[in-house]
């Protein structure tokens, strides 16, 4: 049986003659685990075959029931964006086509696509992201949190899985391929360490007072459009656990992206009006304590791309991982001068 290669539906679906829309041309992007083919007025997502860690994609029936959830769940902010899921199909004379007839090879998410210019992140890039703009994100975030189930999380089960993470992203990073600096991860895990230790209390009262929730997962600037109504995509499909989240925690992720692209001033907005809406007044240490982990994360995800080098220059992924290590040790690190960093007393103690 005649099955096509991941580069033969590349292939395939880079003709604009292979949609059933007319498009005058197509754009294919290659993500770490993904193909995106922009057309005219859609954007259709091809999963790759890919398995790693949480994540499962290795079947056309796994690429499936990842694609209808991937539509289901990201319907909750970005209705009228995500519409279906498309099959991909191969006839007897090996001819691909996007609804035809023959046998399922794959399956494609289809979205409206979304004009870059109205994301956040090209906002920030050239100056024009205002604090009404933060406001109208934080609104359109919280519907969704602010509706959530609270799921069933400890306070000890919380700080594992923060402790988990921490452990996963320390192991990844300190893999000799990759030639960071050792002593640059160890003092940010070993800060990061510390403050599980030391507030247990703090993060204790985040899952007994049931801030937990299930949320986006994966709240970056490119990610927010600033269309009618405001959308939020590509949150998190493929882990339950991924999604449920402390919201404080999920702000200071979109927080530590804005700093990146040197606003740092939306951290303040972003926290601004999620108190203004929530009535919860988040500890400082507790914001930095989740922009540093976010970091540490981030980081470890920034150099697992060097594994893909059709993704990116080996370099620019390190270069990125070593900035997120600075930045997640500058929150813990140093102490609160009002730019939203960690207390003093919360420098680690200990090295290892």
């Amino acid at each position: 049986m005649f099955v096509p290669s991941l580069a033969e539906k590349v292939e395939f679906l880079q003709h604009p003659g292979s949609y059933a829309e007319p498009t005058r041309e197509v754009t294919a992007i290659e993500t770490h685990m993904s193909w995106v083919f922009l057309t005219d007025h859609y954007a259709y997502k091809l999963k790759k075959p890919y398995s790693r860690d949480l994540i499962d994609y290795s079947t056309v029936h796994a690429r499936k029931l990842s694609s209808q959830r991937e539509v289901r769940l990201n319907q909750r902010l970005a209705e009228g964006v995500y519409l279906d899921v498309v099959a991909l199909k191969c006839d007897r004379e090996h001819r691909l086509s996007l609804g035809g007839r023959g046998r399922i090879v794959d399956w494609l998410v289809r979205m409206r696509r979304l004009p870059l210019a109205q994301t956040l992140e090209y906002r920030l890039r050239v100056g024009r992201a205002t604090r009404q703009d933060a406001c109208q994100l934080v609104e359109r975030w919280w519907s969704l949190y602010a509706d959530a189930a609270h799921p069933h999380i400890s306070a000890v089960e919380w700080r594992r899985r923060l402790l988990d993470d921490i452990t996963l992203s320390e192991h990844e990073l300190l893999r000799p391929e990759f030639a960071l600096p050792e002593h640059e991860v160890r003092r940010l895990v070993s800060a990061l360490c510390d403050f599980l230790a030391q507030s247990g209390p703090l993060l204790d009262s985040r899952a007994d007072s049931h801030h937990l929730a299930e949320g986006h997962g994966d709240l970056r600037p490119e990610h927010v459009y600033f269309t009618q109504p405001l959308a939020i995509i590509d949150c998190i499909e493929f882990d339950l656990r991924l999604r449920q989240r402390d919201p404080v925690d999920e702000l200071a992720f979109l927080a530590l992206e804005c700093e990146r692209l040197e606003h740092p001033e939306w951290r303040e907005w972003l926290l601004e009006h999620y108190r203004r809406l929530s009535g919860d007044r988040p500890d400082v240490a507790l914001v930095a304590f989740y922009q540093a982990l976010h970091a540490l994360r981030r980081a470890r995800l920034a150099i697992l791309h060097i594994e893909d080098p059709e993704t990116g220059a080996a370099w620019h992924w390190a270069d990125s991982a070593r900035d997120y290590l600075r930045r997640g040790w500058e929150h813990m690190a140093v102490g609160d001068d009002g730019e939203g960093a960690a207390p003093a007393q919360l420098m680690p103690r200990r090295r290892r």
